[in-house]
């Protein structure tokens, strides 16, 4: 017997997906390599195993039946948690911003293989030791305006509450995350590759964007460097 064993600490894993055939083959990998796995069908599954045990990695599937990963993802970011790697077959570069955005620490696309998802869970657990608390903010403040990417809500200098699209929320988290600074066209077509002609979406996705914004101020807040990309130009501020 190893006699490090009775004292080093197992790591614990969580995995949550409701394909049970592949959870259990992912769970049976991580096993053989001698991490202690829980597993969860649900998010109301995944919350009660998180209230028991001290789960240092979370493996979340996006699309979980009732409660979605991106929400669980974002409960289990606020305060500090355990380290998060999100799962989707759908390869959504939108999913994938907001996962990362809402405090995901990788991403990554269905099928995986069970090598590769321990070479990750590995390197995860190598950068967020237990205790581990570091989390990217889902605040950001900019003009007077404060955006809220867990509850996807951006609210204007006078309280009002903009309603912003999917593709909206993904292209101002981008240009919030690069303040005062030109994003490339190419960069911003990147989150649209699911949609019918992305040269064309953003164009549109720009214009309503800058639209719900410029009616709420008089700034412009929104520049296009034509031929370059977009910037925002305002001053951004992280945290409540």
């Amino acid at each position: 017997m190893n006699p490090l064993a009775a004292t080093t600490p197992v790591p614990e894993i969580l995995l949550v997906e409701d394909d049970v055939e592949l959870r259990r083959e992912m769970a049976t990998y991580l096993r053989d390599n001698d991490h202690l796995v829980h597993e969860a069908g649900d998010a109301a599954s995944a919350r009660r195993i998180m209230a028991e045990r001290a789960i240092q990695v979370a493996v979340l599937d996006i699309n979980l039946p009732g409660e979605d990963g991106l929400s669980l993802c974002r409960s289990l970011a606020e305060g500090g948690g355990p380290a998060i790697l999100m799962l989707t077959a759908l390869g959504d570069p939108i999913d994938r911003i907001l996962g990362l955005e809402l405090g995901a620490d990788d991403y990554v696309v269905k099928p995986i293989m069970p090598r590769e998802l321990l070479a990750r869970v590995k390197a995860m657990l190598r950068r967020r030791p237990p205790g581990s608390a570091a989390r990217k903010t889902n605040i950001y403040r900019f003009a007077g305006f404060r955006l809220d990417l867990a509850a996807r809500q951006l609210r204007a200098p006078n309280g009002a509450v903009l309603l912003l699209t999917r593709s909206e929320l993904a292209i101002l988290g981008v240009l919030l995350e690069r303040g005062r600074q030109v994003v490339p066209r190419e960069d911003l077509i990147a989150l649209l590759r699911g949609e019918d002609e992305p040269g064309r979406a953003i164009d549109l996705h720009i214009s309503r964007l800058r639209r719900k914004i410029q009616d709420q101020t008089d700034r412009e807040l929104i520049r296009t460097h034509r031929g370059v990309g977009y910037m925002l130009d305002a001053s951004v501020f992280v945290g409540e």
